[in-house]
């Protein structure tokens, strides 16, 4: 038991490691061919930060593990709302000044009906996968082609501008990638046996210990913004991410190989999702901001859905 928990924080570390290097070593290699800094944020940083939820699920559904895949992305998801953005918005009050960010709820609120919609069909299959990739990708066209004007050095609190030598651009991307496929292993099969050593689900370990761990790169970029003062960079941060994981995560996963979706989840953790997802789409819309009592009672929620869960 010792090893297997030695083992999933391993993986975690790895995971967290690999994604930074990789996000560098890529944003470099954007920028040495000229890449404009608004695609390098959408693209480069979005899907580098989530790399170690796509590798996880992917996994996980390989695996014969399902239930961590699907719950990874729910639980993400969810944790990204009343974790992250709670434990930002208790250090620092968030407002709602990112450009463009009711178009940006509004698909993020489109992508989990798709989760809801594919939780009532019970399995997400590769033509259900190959829509929602390419629905990801029109979309981030789309955000493309309207801000392209817009001045942007910084994505996610991650800096644009990284430029490396070359050897040291092969060693972040190698050794990224080779952290995040070690780490992704590491963490997939430790908590599968602790989920089996406590008589645990494998979806209440997607839905908390890997969902959690997946997101603690989002968590350590917005606590540290949060505490600079720039809380709205957790805003954006979560919103895009939410957004990724659903249409880009499990779209990718479901394109290689089919994934059922366990009914417990269905019916009750992925409606969840939806109605957290709805409720910071209305507070942002009608109050403009989050407080810091929102933000601690979003905690508190968080703190409770997984005590029920456990």
């Amino acid at each position: 038991m010792l090893l297997q928990t030695l083992l999933l924080a391993g993986g975690l570390v790895l995971l967290t490691i690999g994604a930074d290097f990789l996000v560098r070593g890529a944003i470099s290699v954007a920028n040495r061919f000229g890449l404009p800094p608004l695609l390098i944020g959408l693209t480069v940083v979005g899907f580098g930060t989530s790399m170690p939820e796509l590798l996880v699920s992917m996994q996980a559904a390989l695996s014969g593990a399902p239930a961590i895949a699907i719950g990874n992305v729910v639980g993400s998801n969810t944790a990204n709302i009343l974790l992250i953005l709670g434990v930002s918005a208790a250090i620092s009050p968030i407002a709602a000044k990112i450009p463009n960010l009711g178009r940006d709820l509004v698909m993020m609120l489109v992508a989990a009906a798709v989760m809801l919609g594919l939780g009532f069909a019970g399995r997400v299959g590769l033509w259900s996968g190959l829509a929602m990739f390419l629905g990801l990708a029109a979309y981030l066209v789309y955000v493309f082609l309207a801000d392209r004007t817009r001045p942007l050095d910084q994505e996610d609190g991650v800096d644009l501008k990284i430029r490396l030598s070359g050897w040291r651009e092969a060693v972040f991307l190698v050794g990224g990638l080779a952290g995040l496929f070690i780490g992704a292993h590491l963490l997939i099969t430790s908590a599968t046996e602790i989920a089996r050593t406590f008589g645990i689900s494998e979806a209440v370990i997607g839905l908390t210990i890997v969902a959690v761990g997946t997101s603690l790169p989002e968590l350590a970029t917005s606590v540290v913004a949060a505490i600079r003062g720039h809380a709205e960079v957790a805003l954006g941060n979560v919103v895009g991410s939410n957004i990724f994981n659903i249409l880009g995560i499990l779209g990718l996963t479901a394109i290689v190989t089919p994934v059922p979706i366990d009914a417990s989840m269905a019916s009750f953790d992925i409606p969840l999702m939806v109605a957290v997802s709805l409720a910071l789409a209305l507070l942002l819309t009608w109050a403009g901001r989050i407080g810091r009592a929102p933000g601690f009672a979003m905690v508190a929620a968080y703190s409770g859905y997984v005590w029920w869960l456990l």
